[in-house]
């Protein structure tokens, strides 16, 4: 069970690098809001019907809707908004940087809400792969030109950047302890992402009826633009968030979410692949120790 939730966090990961990577031109294009509307709408109609053909709401136990409202509002519509406007602002790497904070959020809320605690392979797993994860993207490139600025530049304040994608992983967190209790109960992950994907995909329909400047797209919504908007969302909000949750039925909240921050690692062979410039030794080397925390990990 634990190399399922392994294999499932890391899925998750990779997925999530690989979004934030066709993401960020849509994202700039369509603005925060209409971005988030376009993913949630068009996600939650293909986790209805994979959940419907699938039989996965017989799992459902409707004694924890509280758990998927609060996922919903705050892990799905706040979380995605704040991770797209800072996505957009400074690019998917540190924007994965950012997220990975919600794993250390993620184990002190668990410890606090659910009474969680981690054996000690778990433990130096997590800081294995947290220390990992972050020395594999603390270096600056050199220059900032031609593919390099498409993923390095920053757009606006980097304090604003920051401040959104801290807010973004806090979010993440909440939602994950709160839809905790339906996972451990039998909820199957595909159905629990389809309500709180659903949930949230109608809560921004009914914002965005609301005729204010706001929540109009920051650019006309051509046929290509909405198509790569959908594609990196339906990696997102559809397989990466069911992979994740198969990680969060496997093991405590803090564990599977460090097992879902992977994706700064991951993401710097996808940069190298498209800026034709490889990442320096320290990058590697987190790389390393991440791959040290998940043995251990798996091994619980």
């Amino acid at each position: 069970m634990a190399v399922i939730g392994v294999l499932g966090g890391l899925g998750a990961s990779f997925l999530w690098a690989l979004g934030s990577m066709l993401a960020r031109a849509p994202a700039r294009s369509l603005g925060a809001f209409e971005f988030t509307r376009t993913q949630l709408i068009s996600s939650s109609f293909v986790l209805l019907v994979i959940t419907t053909l699938s039989g996965g709401w017989a799992t459902i136990s409707w004694g924890h809707a509280p758990g998927f409202v609060v996922s919903s509002v705050v892990g799905v519509i706040l979380g995605n908004l704040a991770m797209a406007s800072c996505l957009a602002r400074g690019g998917p790497r540190r924007t994965q940087l950012l997220m990975a904070m919600n794993a250390p959020i993620a184990a002190i809320l668990g410890y606090a809400a659910l009474g969680e605690s981690m054996s000690m392979h778990q433990t130096g797993g997590t800081l294995l792969v947290l220390a990992g994860v972050v020395l594999a993207i603390l270096y600056t490139p050199k220059g900032d030109r031609g593919a390099d600025a498409r993923f390095e530049a920053v757009h606006g304040p980097f304090v604003l950047m920051a401040a959104l994608g801290a807010m973004a992983a806090a979010c993440n967190a909440i939602g994950l302890v709160a839809l905790k209790p339906a996972l451990v109960a039998g909820t199957d992950p595909i159905a629990a992402t389809a309500i709180r994907t659903t949930g949230g995909a109608l809560l921004i329909a009914v914002i965005a009826l609301w005729p204010a400047k706001v929540f109009e797209p920051a650019s006309p919504r051509t046929g290509t633009v909405v198509l790569s908007a959908v594609l990196p969302g339906v990696l997102g909000y559809v397989a990466a968030v069911s992979l994740q949750l198969v990680a969060l039925r496997s093991f405590d909240t803090g564990v599977a979410a460090v097992l879902g921050s992977a994706a700064p690692v991951l993401i710097l062979p996808m940069i190298w692949i498209v800026t034709r410039r490889r990442p320096p030794a320290p990058a590697w080397a987190g790389a390393i120790l991440v791959l040290l925390g998940v043995a251990l990990l798996a091994g619980t």
